[in-house]
């Protein structure tokens, strides 16, 4: 700021609080007043030749002068109202104690002067240290005075004529008349602005609550758009898949057989992306919960990998499972379908980035604590590598290390965000270590409650399958016995359905509707119910609770498969609440659909 500037203007700034520029145009304006009176009063006594009077108010009014000119230059307010304190404290003891040696009203109203000044810019603690530091000495005079006669031997007091006791009144009165107005109008304004603010943060508290809404609105939207669009897609990849498994299973001719083989390899891809792009909406809208549950973690790691070495080795690559010794004994606890969420999302884009050399996945005990192990998992390749810089990136929704790379080896990019969400939930991190053209490697670690139950040694040795329960029925041994409603709207589903059950002999019944799957449900007798969850006139949840509330044991308990192509995230809850037994997702695998069959009828028949 310019040395030589007079104006207030440009020493308030928007930074500054109301309060803060009430107080400085204060000292600005009082400045000001205090220069006039100061100035009045030295003439008054400079004329009447009192020299120590003319002295000391012929210094207050320089240093008055100097610390107005440092307000305008650098508006320190705070450090300011000391020094006029300072300067106030010690000319109220000098005249009391020095130069009048008497306590009269003019003494009174520079106490009053200074306990409002210090009490309205310094705050409630400044304000006592001031007040008291100008109010006890006089006091202390005022019972000196009382008892004994004050007086100074080396100096003698001096008496001021009557026009200058009126001047030093006047301007005190005018000063303690200017703060008091001057912060009662700035009290007011902040009292104001305060109630504007309360109110514009009441306004905008409606407008979030309004954005919150229609963000949930938009959010639900966004997910009842998702399971529409799930269920338009997967009905007609349910026959492209079904009807790829059925001519497969007709014995094709080879040139057939291949380009089969490709039409299902394509609508499986299409199929995976749909259930990539939807289960990351389902961990994004937070509605995935981790179960605690019973698992063998060799078995699910094997399994995991089993289908993957296959893809491997048509690659030409080596596939390499290491699980630890110590984990081969034990049941954990936790989470088997998340996890082998993330391990089959690792390895599948270990394989699918590497053209050659090798695939390694390693299950490694860190810390056995008998209830509790650590347990280290890593998936590494010899595989294309991804730079330094885009370490980070890959992790990112619907990205991939580079357009280069989404041309040449596909993908949505959600797999890594997906594992990444994941173990973020589960408040756990993800490692990555990867060098160009030399390969990568994904390793976390995950901790897991321990049972008390152990695998018995030969289960641990053993490689063989272990034999189906005594009370399994072969599907075989069924033949044409079985029989089987099926509740389905679309005609190519329906013609899907009839052609897979011909394959083992079974003559489905065919509901159009659940409204229809009801009635037949009421005259006829079955062993199990295949319900399509979306129908016209009645859906597969309205009919499964209709069929649930006959009076007849044995139709109200009839097993019921829900077949569904929604995406609804709570779409087991729904299953269960309406009292199916279980479901099957389209496009559903033909060997998956016949083995909840054979369990539930096997269950109900045993």
């Amino acid at each position: 700021m310019d040395f030589f500037n007079f104006s207030i203007n440009k020493i308030l700034t928007r930074e500054q609080s109301i309060l803060d520029q009430a107080r400085i145009r204060l000292l600005y304006y009082g400045f000001l007043l205090a220069i006039v009176g100061i100035g009045a009063l030295f003439l008054s006594v400079y004329l009447q030749n009192l020299r120590v009077m003319s002295l000391t108010s012929g210094v207050t009014l320089l240093v008055v002068l100097a610390l107005f000119k440092y307000l305008t230059y650098k508006p320190h307010w705070r450090t300011i109202s000391h020094m006029l304190l300072v300067i106030g404290t010690l000319l109220n003891l000098a005249t009391v104690f020095i130069i009048l040696q008497d306590v009269n009203i003019i003494t009174i109203q520079i106490i009053i002067l200074v306990i409002v000044f210090s009490f309205y810019m310094l705050g409630q603690n400044w304000g006592m240290f001031f007040s008291l530091l100008n109010l006890l000495p006089v006091l202390i005079f005022m019972v000196m005075q009382y008892d004994h006669n004050y007086y100074i031997d080396f100096f003698k007091p001096e008496k001021a004529d009557q026009s200058t006791t009126i001047i030093a009144i006047f301007a005190n009165f005018i000063l303690i008349i200017f703060i008091h107005s001057h912060f009662y109008t700035a009290f007011l304004k902040n009292i104001k602005q305060l109630k504007d603010t309360g109110e514009e943060q009441a306004a905008l508290n409606i407008k979030f609550e309004r954005a919150i809404e229609k963000a949930e609105k938009s959010s639900q939207v966004q997910s009842e758009f998702l399971s529409t669009m799930s269920h338009e897609i997967r009905t007609p990849l349910n026959a492209v898949i079904g009807m790829s498994n059925l001519l497969l299973m007709n014995n094709p001719r080879q040139d057939q057989s291949e380009n089969l083989e490709i039409l299902k390899f394509s609508a499986n891809n299409l199929l995976a992306i749909v259930n990539d792009v939807l289960d990351f909406n389902k961990i994004e809208s937070g509605k995935v919960v981790f179960e605690k549950i019973k698992f063998n973690l060799v078995e699910l790691m094997q399994n995991i990998c089993g289908g993957q070495i296959i893809k491997a080795e048509e690659k030409g690559l080596m596939f390499k499972l290491d699980i630890d010794s110590a984990l081969r004994r034990k049941i954990i606890f936790g989470d088997p379908t998340r996890l082998t969420q993330i391990i089959f999302n690792l390895v599948s884009n270990a394989i699918k980035f590497t053209s050659q050399g090798n695939v390694w996945v390693r299950a490694t005990c860190l810390e056995d604590r008998h209830n509790n192990i650590t347990i280290g998992f890593s998936v590494k390749d010899s595989g294309i590598g991804i730079k330094k810089e885009n370490l980070e990136t890959i992790f990112e929704p619907f990205t991939q290390e580079s357009i280069t790379t989404t041309r040449q080896y596909g993908g949505t990019g959600l797999g890594l965000a997906i594992v990444k969400r994941l173990l973020e939930l589960q408040g756990l991190q993800m490692h990555v270590s990867s060098k160009v053209n030399e390969g990568s490697e994904f390793s976390f670690n995950m901790e897991f409650p321990v049972s008390t139950e152990v695998i018995p040694q030969q289960k641990e040795r053993t490689t063989e399958p272990q034999p189906q329960q005594p009370n399994v029925i072969e599907l075989e041994n069924m033949g044409s016995s079985l029989r089987i409603l099926i509740a389905e709207d679309n005609p190519v589903n329906v013609m899907l359905m009839k052609k897979l059950f011909s394959k083992w002999k079974i003559v489905p019944t065919i509901a159009e509707n659940g409204d229809r799957a009801v009635e037949i449900v009421q005259y006829g007798n079955f062993d199990i119910i295949l319900m399509d969850l979306q129908m016209p006139v009645m859906n597969g949840f309205d009919a499964s609770m209709e069929i649930r509330k006959m009076p007849d044991p044995a139709k109200a308990n009839i097993p019921i498969i829900a077949l569904t192509a929604s995406a609804l995230f709570d779409i087991r809850d729904q299953v269960t609440n309406a009292g199916m037994n279980d479901y099957v997702a389209k496009p559903f695998k033909p060997d998956e659909l016949m083995e909840k069959i054979q369990n539930l009828v096997a269950t109900v028949g045993s």
